[in-house]
């Protein structure tokens, strides 16, 4: 009984003295109220704004890519006869690409470390009007989610319709609507060496060959223009039932590309998982160009977060100190003629320390609601999506503000509690 009297009591003081002082206890609240607001907004947007900008991002292509490796053959106890055989199953194991299969166990291990899109892309070399040109085979569906930013003239690929990209169409003058017939050789295909085609194998004896001037093939309609600005306007994209019917081959893919909305660290982790499963024969590699401009643009936010919260933190503790300073001043006698009735500086210095307390907690309060505000504000402008409230986010702001508000008040209740009450009492 005598503890909650005791209590009671206290409360009744720590009241007493904020209503008899409300002036001073409304600067120190909104000294804690611009410092919690300030701090909350810039902390949820650095939460917010990586995990928006990881997904915007993602929107620009891939952050990472698979392709194949040859098999290594081994010779060691093998004949000449069956090192060659080995050497020409290399060359056809390659040939093949990433097995579908491969490509969904590939996919199991991005998605395990991180949500992924992906898509897939054959490459075969065809010559249109005699000219050599890069066709790739694609699931538009994919191809499209992944590649959200590539501006199409007109439509994707269909059955029996492609799209070229902007330096196809411009170097043979198409439009929509035009026909191109596609001629596919395998011996464009056998090798890199091959498909390069050296001046010696396009030319015989001073005349042009007359299998490169075949202009054999599949007509195709042209369905869109691609526009990118990239190395993608130099490619002509058809179905993958297209390029497979055009080549007579049914084979995996060569590329996988990846876009993982993960940090740069988690990605670093996945591409080196993959590459140490050698037995999948594939090697993965990062996409500098996004993962680069994600990580500088995050590195610079978090930075600018902690300059500007240090600064906030300073004049926080300036603008609560001064306020409790003037109250012990202003209070001076009142604390002498405590301690000479016997009051303890322990009590005391309890006594302004909760008072500084509330003022932290209150502004606390107040600066938690007003910085949700503002962070929802720019969220919405900037991004287009609505900021949910971190709950656990404002407990800690409520927790440092009266932190904050407490260390601010000691350097003046220290010297509150060194208050000779015969000086105080003498002056009076």
């Amino acid at each position: 009984m005598g503890g909650r009297s005791n209590a009671g009591m206290f409360l009744a003081m720590i009241w007493g003295a904020v209503a008899r002082r409300h002036g001073r206890a409304i600067m120190a609240v909104v000294a804690s109220m611009v410092g919690a607001a300030t701090l909350f907004c810039l902390a949820a947007i650095c939460i917010a704004v990586p995990q928006q900008m990881n997904e915007d991002m993602r929107a620009y292509g891939a952050n990472m890519v698979v392709t194949p490796i040859a098999q290594s053959a081994d010779s060691s106890s093998d004949s000449t006869q069956n090192t060659t055989s080995d050497a020409q199953s290399q060359d056809a194991e390659q040939s093949k690409g990433i097995a579908e299969a491969m490509v969904e166990h590939t996919t199991e291990m991005v998605e395990a470390k991180s949500a992924a899109t992906y898509a897939t892309y054959r490459y075969e070399n065809v010559r249109v009007n005699a000219a050599p040109y890069v066709m790739a085979g694609i699931d538009v569906n994919s191809v499209r989610d992944l590649n959200q930013h590539w501006s199409v003239d007109g439509e994707w690929p269909s059955d029996g319709n492609v799209m070229v990209g902007r330096d196809v169409a411009d170097a043979m003058d198409l439009q929509i609507g035009s026909r191109i017939t596609v001629g596919y050789r395998s011996d464009d295909n056998a090798s890199d060496s091959q498909s390069d085609g050296s001046a010696d194998s396009a030319t015989d004896s001073g005349h042009v060959s007359s299998d490169i001037m075949e202009t054999d093939g599949k007509e195709y309609r042209v369905a869109g223009i691609l526009d990118t600005g990239g190395s993608e306007d130099q490619i002509i994209y058809a179905t993958q039932a297209d390029v497979e019917t055009l080549t007579g081959v049914k084979r995996g893919v060569d590329v996988i590309a990846y876009s993982v909305n993960a940090s740069a660290d988690t990605l670093d982790e996945i591409v080196e998982s993959i590459n140490d499963m050698t037995s999948m024969h594939v090697k993965a590699q990062k996409v500098t160009k996004i993962t680069s401009s994600d990580t500088r643009i995050i590195t610079m936010l978090q930075s600018l977060f902690w300059v500007v919260s240090l600064v906030v933190l300073g004049l926080t503790l300036v603008g609560v100190g001064t306020t409790i300073s003037s109250i012990v001043s202003q209070r001076r006698n009142e604390i002498g003629l405590r301690k000479a009735l016997g009051a303890s500086a322990a009590g005391i210095g309890v006594e302004f320390m909760v008072e500084s307390a509330v003022y932290g907690l209150i502004g606390g309060v107040l600066g938690t609601a007003l910085g949700y505000a503002f962070a929802w504000i720019l969220t919405s402008s900037v991004f287009g999506r609505e900021l949910a409230f971190s709950w656990w986010l404002g407990a800690c702001s409520l927790i440092l503000s009266a932190i904050v508000a407490v260390i601010a008040a000691l350097p003046p209740v220290l010297r509150a509690t060194r208050i000779d009450p015969a000086v105080v009492l003498r002056e009076e």
